[in-house]
This record gives structure tokens, C-alpha cells and sequence, in this order.
């Protein structure tokens, strides 16, 4: 880059994130994703590093965070709140470890505490002799803003130390920490913004900082902030290591992070971060990264700070699960009970390491609290494995010719009616021939937990169905050899062995048919449920509504569900149509007698980490088997734990409420003593 397009670029660079730094830092409305932020300004450090002559004077690197809002009296910081240099990969955490080596002069292996970074708002608390005199926000890491009456809201901070045992503190001195909000407190705020016709908060950091910067302190005590300290800035007789500092803490009465860890050398460190990446989502409140820092206080001081960051920290960012994009068209997609949802069709940006294309907009409700349109700029958001959704609109970056959507009159696929019921979330499509139903009835019929028919997959499906091979479950078993070779695609061995898993699936048993059969509101537990009561088909489609509602575990919804499955003549053909191809040949349940108690009888499991002889649904399949409940989350109510590999905070806290746990290995002879 020659001199004169590295000063443009340099000027372009400075703007954009100042102009996205008052966004974020003061308005707490961000229009770019923290990854996105992230990598401009790290395209600024590199050309200001190489050509230092064209460093702007209000460059964003030579500050920390951003200016004052003129409704908040400014507070000096006795030190200066520094910002953290970033690391996204080991070889970056290895390059700090050996910076800090190279200063130091020490040949061994460092102590770091690795400790969580949480995604906040920071915060700065001064106590002159025990008491609370003020707190700041971090400002421009110089000068703050004074939120005392905010601060002094929330629960987690003490106004007053005892300081009786700690005679050895200071008189006046500062401690620093992060305030959050966790994710259960932020969905119940967010409801209730929508319930008073306010506009939901995009996430837990906006949610915080909001609240932490209200003008009338009654409305920050009605917002759940939560702090977590990590730093005091004074010295401190006898206390020379950060470890040794959080210890203090917590006992001066502050909320210090359970996850912090003393790590000796890269390899503990890297360990550290991927415990913390792999145990991110389980906690209850949101992490974007690892902080490192050099354990020894003396050796901190020695090492000092640059401009804008201290030498002897770093951040170790995860791999990002929110990104901004622009959405370019909203698809609609319709499924086996006709449900149509809408999908936003993304410009592919990366998230997580897995690139997203796609995005789910729920219903038509979810589409206007949050006033989705085509061309809008969105963040999206991929946490953990669930599918990627649209978080907030940039409404700054809206078009001027944008409209509303709304979902259509009629089926894309059919050209059928579409209807709300009354009640319901979901627009529907009227027409049960409707291809895509079809399909999707197919899929789910075939699926493993069902009929468990391998090799017909989604593609093979579409085909069937768009050729008018197949029209319902029945016809699956009246395709011969001949016709599925002559199918795109299709060789002979699949074809062969497509036929053979359709014979093969023509004995399943009652309580996997009663699952594929796709009721609406009944998954394999409910299935489990019908057959312990009916132990035949034929009982079952007799049934009556109170005789369900009997049932522990179906409630009215259920139980209307299934008697109106039972009362379509549509269905009763399809079923009669399976018995005449012999679908029914062992479909007769024998449940075992009331008096014959299984080991897992009423009790709630959870499982947690990765099973290696079984995946997850045939380990609840088991559990059902033996009379369990699987549950998704740890309370003082769970009776069990099954632990796989790399557990998670699960097993944490199974042992602080002593619930009985068992190995994948226990498990396994448990189901094997029991069948």
C-alpha cells in the first residue's frame, strides 16, 4: 500500500469506528457486530504500526471506550480503565506468553489466572473508609461518568465493607468489576418491555448498559443488574498475586467469577479456554472470551501499560456467535401440520466457524416486534447448535423504500388458503394435499425415532412426491425395485437397499408407529404415555377426550390434538390403507404390569456431555424405557445425572446438590440388568 492510500484508509478507519464507538459506548445502540469492530480496528492498528506518521490525533487506538454524555458530572479514575489487547487463536496466546518472557527475563513457566470476560458494561466502585462514595463508568478511560445512585441499586454491590479483620486496606481506594444481566432476568425483562409496549433490548450487554445509565435511579432498581469485581486499585500489604486479590474480594463481600483459574504455562491456559468455550452456553450469563493475566502483581507493575492497553493482559475471544449481514429476500416455508414460517435468505457471513445463510423469523408476531424488512442490515446470532436467528435490526442503515412484510394470503407451494387460528402463533395452510405437508409428513414418518426407514432421505422424498409417485405414508410400501432404480440419482445397491429398510420397517413397534403417525403435540414421551395406557391401535383411535386427559401428562391441548387425528377420515384411510399392505403386523404393545416397578420409575434425568456408545436419542429412549423423565436442566428436583465426555457446569452442579450420577457405563449395565 503506497503512502498516500494508507493515509486515506487510515482517515476512512479513524471515522467509521469513532462514529461506531459513540454508537456502542454511548447510545448503546451498536450498528456492527463486535467481530466486525474488532476487525477494523485491528486493520487500523496494523497501517498506524506501519506507518506511524499518519496516526490521526483522534485516532481510536490512543482512547479507551468512548466520551461523556453531557446529563452525567464527570469522575476522575484515580488510574486509568484500560482496554485489553485481543487473541483469537493459541499461537496469538503463545506470542503474548513469549513477549512476556522476553521482558521479564524469567525462563520458566509464568502463572496466569485465566479468568471469564464477560460481555458488560464496566464498572468502577470507590469506598472511602467502608462506604460506598461513588461509581463511574468506564468514559474515556480517564474521566467516567458518575452513576452512584444506579450503582448503589444493585444487590450484588455492598454499600458497606467490614472492614474490622482488614485493617491493612487503605482508606480510600477503587475496585472494578463488569456489571451483566443474566440471561433468565433479561428474557423476563424483555417481556416485559413488550407487555408495556416498549421496544425489547437487542441483548444482555445493550439491556445493562441501558439500565446502568438511566437518569432516574427507580429505574435501574427495577432491572436486574448483577456485578461481578475483579481488580482493586491500590496496593495492598500482603497481597501479591491476582489470585490472592479475588480471594480478597469475595471476602470483603463482592461477587467474584467462580470459573476464574490459576493456569501454569500455554498448555493450562489453552486447556482453561476451551473448558470455558465448551461450558459457555450452560452458564447463565454471556461470555465473548478468556482474559489472561500475569498473576504476580509486582511483575504487572513492572510490565506497565502501552497507550490504550496494559501489557501484562490479554483477551482470548471465542469464535463469534453474532455477526451483522443484510437480508436479502424472506422465503416462506411450510411444514408437515402446514405451519408456515418465514426465512430470511442472508448474505453468507461466517459465525462460529459455520457459515449462515439463513436465518429463522419464527411467525408473522416475531417479524413485527421486531420490524424485520427485506434489505435491512441485522445482527444474527448462532449460539451453541440451534438455528441462526435475526437478533436486532440497524435501523440507521434501512433503506428509504423499505415496507413492512407480511406473510401471504395464500400457500406459495399449493396456492391454499392460509389462516391464523385464533390463539396460535403460526399462519397456516388450509390445504392437507398441499405438496409440502406431504413431504414433510414423509420425513417425519421415516425418521429414525419413527419408522426408521434409511436412505429415504429429504431429496429422495421431494422427488416421490413431485413425480405424484407418493402422496402419503401407504404408497412408501408400493414402490417397487423397478421404479426407485429408474429415480435420479439412484443406483442400484441404494435402491436395494432403500427397499429392503422399507420391509424392514413394516414391524415397528406400537409406540414408534404412534410417533410417526406426525399428531401434532405428540412426541415420542406422549407416545410412550397412549401406549402404556392402550396397548392396541384399535384402543387408541376408540379413545375418548376425558379418557386421554386421564392420562398423567396430557393435558386438554394433547388430548384434543389426538382425538381429532383419530376423528379425520383422511387419517382413518391412510391407516386402513397401511394395514391392508401389513404395516400392523406387530404393532400389539405388552407394556409390563403396574405391580412391576422399573428402576427409573417417576424419576428426572438429565444428560450432559457426549455419550460415545449411543447418542442422545437412544439414551432417552432408554430412560423412558425404564420409567424415567428426561429433563433438559439441573435443579434441586433431579433425581439423576448421566455424564458422557467433557461435561460441562451440569456435573458442577449435580455434585453441590448431591444428585446421584451415573457414567454412560453405569447407565449402559443399568439398561442391560433391566430389559
Amino acid at each position: 500500500m503506497i503512502h498516500k492510500e494508507a493515509q486515506k484508509r487510515i482517515g476512512i478507519l479513524t471515522e467509521h469506528i469513532n462514529q461506531h464507538a459513540f454508537q456502542y459506548y454511548l447510545l448503546d445502540n451498536p450498528t456492527i457486530s463486535d467481530a466486525e469492530y474488532d476487525r477494523l480496528m485491528n486493520e487500523l492498528i496494523d497501517l498506524e504500526q506501519r506507518y506511524p506518521q499518519l496516526k490521526r490525533a483522534d485516532s481510536p487506538t490512543q482512547r479507551v471506550g468512548g466520551g461523556l454524555l453531557d446529563h452525567f458530572e464527570p469522575i476522575n479514575h484515580p488510574t486509568p480503565m484500560l482496554s485489553l489487547q485481543n487473541a483469537f487463536t493459541k499461537q496469538d496466546l503463545i506470542e503474548f506468553d513469549e513477549r512476556i518472557h522476553r521482558m521479564t527475563g524469567f525462563t520458566g513457566d509464568l502463572e496466569y489466572m485465566a479468568e471469564p470476560k464477560l460481555d458488560g458494561v464496566a464498572l468502577e466502585l470507590i469506598y472511602n473508609e467502608d462506604v460506598l462514595e461513588a461509581a463511574a463508568t468506564r468514559g474515556d478511560g480517564l474521566v467516567g461518568e458518575n452513576i452512584t445512585a444506579n450503582a448503589r441499586t444493585i444487590r450484588s454491590v455492598p454499600l458497606k465493607l467490614n472492614l474490622e479483620k482488614f485493617t491493612y486496606l487503605p482508606k480510600t481506594f477503587a475496585v472494578r468489576g463488569e456489571v451483566i444481566i443474566r440471561k433468565k432476568d433479561f428474557e423476563v425483562l424483555n417481556q416485559k418491555q413488550i407487555q408495556t409496549g416498549e421496544k425489547p433490548f437487542a441483548n444482555p450487554r445493550n439491556a445493562a448498559a441501558g439500565s446502568l445509565r438511566q437518569l432516574d435511579s427507580r429505574i435501574t432498581a427495577q432491572r436486574p443488574l448483577f456485578a461481578f469485581v475483579y481488580a482493586v486499585c491500590a496496593e495492598i500489604e500482603g497481597i501479591t498475586t491476582q489470585k490472592q486479590l479475588l480471594n480478597l474480594l469475595a471476602e470483603l463481600g463482592f461477587q467474584t467469577n467462580p470459573h476464574a483459574k490459576l493456569c501454569v504455562g500455554v498448555e493450562e491456559l489453552w486447556d482453561a479456554y476451551t473448558r470455558l468455550q465448551q461450558i459457555r452456553f450452560d452458564l447463565p450469563y454471556e461470555l465473548d472470551g478468556m482474559v489472561v493475566k500475569v498473576n504476580h502483581l509486582d511483575v504487572q507493575k513492572n510490565l506497565g501499560e502501552i497507550s490504550r492497553s496494559p501489557r501484562w493482559a490479554i483477551a482470548v475471544k471465542f469464535p463469534a456467535h453474532q455477526e451483522t449481514t443484510v437480508i436479502r429476500d424472506i422465503l416462506i416455508q411450510v411444514g408437515r401440520t402446514g405451519a408456515v414460517t418465514p426465512v430470511a435468505v442472508l448474505d453468507p457471513v461466517r459465525i462460529g466457524g459455520v457459515e449462515v445463510s439463513r436465518a429463522t423469523l419464527h411467525n408473522q408476531d416475531e417479524i413485527d416486534r421486531k420490524d424485520i424488512r427485506v434489505a435491512d442490515t441485522v445482527f444474527v446470532q448462532r449460539a451453541g447448535d440451534v438455528i441462526p436467528e435475526i437478533v436486532s435490526v440497524v435501523v440507521a442503515k434501512r433503506p428509504a423504500n423499505s415496507k413492512p412484510f407480511r406473510l401471504p394470503d395464500s400457500c406459495p407451494i399449493c396456492h391454499g388458503a392460509i389462516h391464523r387460528i385464533p390463539g396460535e402463533a403460526a399462519h397456516r395452510c388450509t390445504n392437507i394435499n398441499c405438496p409440502a405437508q406431504i413431504k414433510g409428513r414423509i420425513r417425519h414418518f421415516a425418521s429414525r425415532a419413527a419408522m426408521d426407514i434409511d436412505g429415504l432421505g429429504e431429496k429422495l422424498i421431494s422427488q416421490l412426491v413431485d413425480k405424484k409417485l407418493v402422496t402419503g405414508m401407504a404408497d412408501l410400501y408400493k414402490l417397487d425395485r423397478y421404479t426407485l432404480i429408474n429415480l435420479e440419482r439412484m443406483a442400484e445397491k441404494s435402491a436395494d437397499n432403500l427397499f429392503e429398510a422399507l420391509h424392514r420397517s413394516k414391524s415397528p413397534s406400537l409406540e414408534r408407529f404412534i410417533f410417526s403417525l406426525g399428531i401434532r403435540h405428540v412426541g415420542e414421551q406422549v407416545a410412550k404415555l397412549l401406549v402404556e395406557t392402550f396397548p392396541s391401535l384399535d384402543e387408541l383411535v376408540q379413545s375418548e377426550q376425558d379418557q386421554l386427559e386421564k392420562i398423567p401428562g396430557i393435558g386438554p391441548q394433547v388430548a384434543a390434538s389426538i382425538q381429532s387425528f383419530f376423528r379425520d377420515k383422511k387419517n382413518l384411510d391412510e391407516l386402513k390403507r397401511l394395514g391392508d399392505i401389513g404395516v400392523f403386523a406387530s404393532m400389539t404393545s405388552h407394556p409390563k404390569p403396574l405391580s412391576s416397578a422399573r428402576p427409573l420409575d417417576g424419576k428426572k434425568v438429565v444428560i450432559t456431555g457426549t455419550l460415545n456408545r449411543m447418542d442422545r436419542s437412544q439414551a432417552k429412549r432408554i430412560i423412558q424405557k425404564l420409567g424415567g423423565i428426561t429433563v433438559s436442566s439441573i435443579s434441586k428436583n433431579t433425581d439423576i445425572l448421566v455424564v458422557g465426555d467433557n461435561p460441562g457446569s451440569k456435573l458442577d452442579k449435580a455434585h453441590k446438590l448431591s444428585i446421584n450420577i451415573l457414567t454412560e457405563s453405569d447407565f449402559l449395565s443399568l439398561w442391560e440388568n433391566n430389559k
